[in-house]
């Protein structure tokens, strides 16, 4: 039996996974049924896996990152204290990591192969050119997209989904949080 592999994202109402000038992480609208529910989802049982870019800006946000800020929120702590796999050319073990291997070789081959060996499911935070890869080869079995309450025109960065294929998307979850973010979750289909 294959493994369940989700792409997990943060975006803008406009599609963008980051923003440059004075946004946070959650563009400042975090609130404690997110938090709640972002870790519940991450105290079950899973392996997470990156890409070898958001692997190096999680460690970057870490590092710089105090006890009180948000980068430290307790599902991000319990996201980092799950197994992981990045999956890298350029990067070398051992990692600054708890659990974490890297895995060398194209995103795809890997993918598809722990898909395969893996005991439980799979969820990738962020990592968006490696999950459009993997999206395109059928291997993301859920897109789950938390949508903040903000549009970010004039400084949006990171757009999650350009350059990807098409898609038909079925919704199979849905949930309003702080009665202002949504988080969606699809099944992708390829479009013809």
């Amino acid at each position: 039996m294959s493994a369940t592999y989700t792409f997990d994202v943060f975006s803008s109402l406009d599609g963008f996974g980051t923003a440059s000038g004075n946004w946070t992480g959650y563009w400042g609208k975090q609130g404690p049924e997110l938090l709640e529910h972002r870790l519940a989802q991450y105290s079950q049982k899973q392996r997470m896996v990156f890409g070898a870019n958001t692997y190096r800006a999680f460690v970057e946000m870490l590092s710089s990152s105090n006890e009180e800020s948000e980068v430290r929120d307790p599902w991000v702590t319990r996201m980092i204290n799950l197994p992981a796999t990045v999956v890298s050319t350029t990067l070398r073990g051992p990692l600054d990591w708890p659990d974490a291997t890297v895995v060398s070789g194209d995103a795809v081959d890997v993918i598809a192969r722990l898909k395969e060996e893996s005991e439980v499911p799979l969820r990738s935070h962020g990592s968006l050119s490696m999950n459009r890869a993997l999206m395109a080869a059928g291997l993301v079995d859920r897109v789950q997209v938390t949508i903040f309450p903000v549009i970010t025109g004039q400084t949006g960065m990171s757009p999650i989904f350009y350059g990807a294929q098409d898609f038909d998307l079925e919704l199979i979850e849905n949930l309003t949080l702080d009665g202002h973010t949504q988080e969606l979750v699809y099944r992708p289909t390829l479009h013809d």
